[in-house]
C-alpha cells in the first residue's frame, strides 16, 4: 500500500473527544470521481487512489497505514433546540495530512457506516446527496469561497433505505478541521471546563496561531471565529447561496462552509427564499443567514465564557464586545462586495444605497440574481446591452430608472468601460450550480447510472467566471424562477 502522509493531532486530545471506529466495509466499491489535483496537493498519489487498493480505502474497506479512524463528539442547536449529543453518526475521520503549503486537513469518509453517535441510523449515505455535496463544494471552491472540498465519490454497490431504496455512496471530504461550534457546546453543556480549554487550545494552534501571542488568546480566538464567519456569510450572499441548515453543529470554527445538506442557490431574488423541506418557518432563509450566524456565534461565546475571564461579569463583557464586531465586519464585506459587483467602490457616496435599491427592485420583479449581475457586466461596457437586463424585470422601467443613477456613478469614477466590465466579470459568476441542473444530474446518476451530466456540470462550474458559449444552457434560469424548488437533507 502506498504511503499517505498522515500527521494526526485530534486523536491526541482526551479520549472523550471521540470514539475510535473504523469504517464499515461495503460490498462493491466503484470510483465515481477522484479529485486528482486535490489529491496531489495533499501529497497523495492520484494513480494509486484511482486503483483497486485506493478505491477500497476511499470506500472504507481498508484502513491505510498511519490512519487513526475516529468519530468525533459534538452537540448542537438544531433549529434553535439544543441536542446535547449528536456526533459523527455516519462519518469517520481517517486522519490528517499536511498539504504542500503546510496547511493541515482532515480526511473524512461520509457514509462510512454506523458509529456510537448514529442514534439508530444506518451510518450510510445515498448517492444523490454525495453527488450534490461533491459538486456544490467544488463549485464553491471555484467561486473563491472558503469551503470543505471533495476528494472522491465512491459508489458502494449497496442500497440504502430512505423513503425508498437508493444506491449508496461514500464521499471522501477534506476540511481544515471538523471542529464545530457544537463541539464546544458538547463539553460546555457537561460542565467539562478542562475539555473546553483543551479544545480551545487545539483550535488556536490549528486555525489561529497568531492569536497565541495575544494578551487574551481565548478572546482572540472568539474574535477570529467571528471575523471569519462574518466574511463567509457575506460571501454566501454575494453569490446567492442558501446553506439551508445553519445549526450550530454545521458551523465550522475554521471559517469554512461545511455540511452541504439541503443547500441551494437563488434563482429569482427574494431574501425570504428558503428551499429546505425541513425549514417550514424560514429560519435559515437566504436573508436570515447573517442573523443566524451571529446567533450561533453567541452560543460559541457562551461555551467559552469560563476562558474569557475569571470574573463572570468581565467574561460576559468580553464576549459581548467580540460579538459586537460581527455586524460591522459583515456589513463591510457585504457592501464592499455588492459595490464591486456593480463596478463601484463602497466608499463612493451613494454606491451602497444604489445596490440596496437594485435589490429591492429585483425582489419586486423576481429578477434572476445571477443573470442580473452578470448581464450588468455587458451593460457597463455597452449601453445597448441594457436590453438583456431589462428582460429580467417584470416592469423593465424599474431597471431603467435605477440604471440612470448607476451610470452616473460609473461616469464619475472615470474608469474605462472595458476595464469596469472586466472587473465586474471577475466577481459576478456566469455559472452557479443551478438547482434544476443539479437535480437533473442527480436523476441521471441515480435512476440511469449515467454520470455524464455530473461530469459536464462539474467541468462547467470549475470556471464560473468565464463565458462558456458551448455551455450557455447551464447559465439559464429555470422556468417560473425556481420558486417551487425544494431540497432535502438526505440523511
Amino acid at each position: 500500500m502506498t504511503t499517505i502522509p498522515f500527521d494526526n493531532s485530534y486523536v491526541r486530545l482526551p479520549d472523550r473527544f471521540f470514539a475510535r471506529r473504523a469504517p464499515t466495509p461495503v460490498a462493491g466499491p466503484r470510483l465515481i470521481r477522484l479529485n486528482r489535483a486535490l489529491a496531489a496537493n495533499l501529497g497523495m498519489d492520484p494513480d494509486w487512489l484511482a486503483g483497486p487498493a485506493g478505491v477500497g480505502m476511499l470506500a472504507g474497506n481498508s484502513v491505510p497505514e498511519g490512519a487513526e479512524p475516529i468519530a468525533t463528539a459534538y452537540a448542537g442547536h438544531q433549529f434553535g433546540n439544543f441536542v446535547p449529543q449528536l456526533g459523527d453518526g455516519r462519518a469517520v475521520l481517517l486522519g490528517e495530512v499536511v498539504d504542500r503549503d503546510g496547511q493541515r486537513h482532515d480526511i473524512q469518509l461520509k457514509g462510512a457506516g454506523p458509529t456510537p453517535f448514529s442514534r439508530r441510523g444506518d451510518g450510510r449515505a445515498a448517492l444523490g446527496p454525495v453527488l450534490r455535496e461533491y459538486l456544490v463544494s467544488e463549485a464553491m471552491a471555484a467561486l473563491g469561497i472558503p469551503t470543505t472540498r471533495a476528494l472522491a465519490a465512491v459508489a458502494t454497490g449497496e442500497l440504502v433505505v430512505r423513503e425508498t431504496r437508493l444506491p449508496g455512496a461514500v464521499l471522501a471530504r477534506v476540511a481544515a478541521s471538523h471542529i464545530r461550534v457544537g463541539t464546544f457546546q458538547y463539553f460546555a453543556a457537561r460542565g467539562d471546563a478542562e475539555a473546553v480549554r483543551a479544545l480551545a487550545d487545539h483550535a488556536l494552534a490549528r486555525h489561529y496561531p497568531e492569536a497565541l501571542s495575544a494578551k487574551h488568546p481565548y478572546r482572540a480566538l472568539l474574535d477570529g471565529v467571528v471575523a471569519r464567519q462574518a466574511d463567509l456569510v457575506a460571501a454566501w450572499l454575494l453569490v446567492g447561496f442558501v446553506h439551508g441548515v445553519m445549526n450550530t453543529d454545521n458551523m465550522s470554527v475554521a471559517g469554512e462552509t461545511i455540511d452541504y445538506g439541503p443547500c441551494a442557490f437563488l434563482d429569482a431574488y427574494d431574501p425570504r427564499t428558503s428551499f429546505s423541506s425541513i425549514d417550514a418557518h424560514g429560519r435559515y432563509a437566504y436573508g436570515q443567514q447573517p442573523g443566524i450566524a451571529l446567533w450561533n456565534l453567541t452560543r460559541l461565546a457562551e461555551a467559552l465564557l469560563p476562558l474569557l475571564a475569571e470574573d463572570e461579569e468581565a467574561a460576559v463583557a468580553a464576549a459581548e464586545a467580540a460579538l459586537a464586531g460581527f455586524g460591522p465586519r459583515f456589513e463591510k464585506a457585504y457592501h464592499d462586495g455588492l459595490a464591486h459587483k456593480l463596478g463601484l467602490s463602497a466608499e463612493r457616496d451613494g454606491a451602497v444605497a444604489l445596490a440596496d435599491d437594485l435589490l429591492a427592485r429585483m425582489t419586486e420583479s423576481r429578477a434572476d440574481f445571477t443573470l442580473t449581475f452578470r448581464r450588468l457586466c455587458d451593460a457597463a461596457e455597452r449601453p445597448e446591452a441594457d436590453a438583456g437586463v431589462r428582460d429580467l424585470f417584470v416592469d423593465p422601467t424599474e431597471y431603467d430608472a435605477w440604471a440612470v443613477g448607476w451610470r452616473k456613478l460609473l461616469a464619475e469614477g472615470g474608469r474605462n468601460p472595458a476595464a469596469t466590465a472586466s472587473s465586474m466579470r471577475a466577481v459576478n459568476p456566469a455559472f452557479i450550480p443551478r438547482n434544476h441542473h443539479v437535480e437533473a444530474m442527480i436523476v441521471a446518476a441515480v435512476e440511469r447510472d449515467d454520470f455524464g451530466p455530473f461530469e459536464e456540470l462539474l467541468a462547467v462550474l470549475a470556471r464560473p467566471y468565464d463565458d462558456q458559449p458551448a455551455h450557455a444552457r447551464y447559465a439559464e434560469a429555470p422556468e417560473a424562477g425556481g420558486a417551487d424548488y425544494r431540497t432535502f437533507c438526505g440523511t
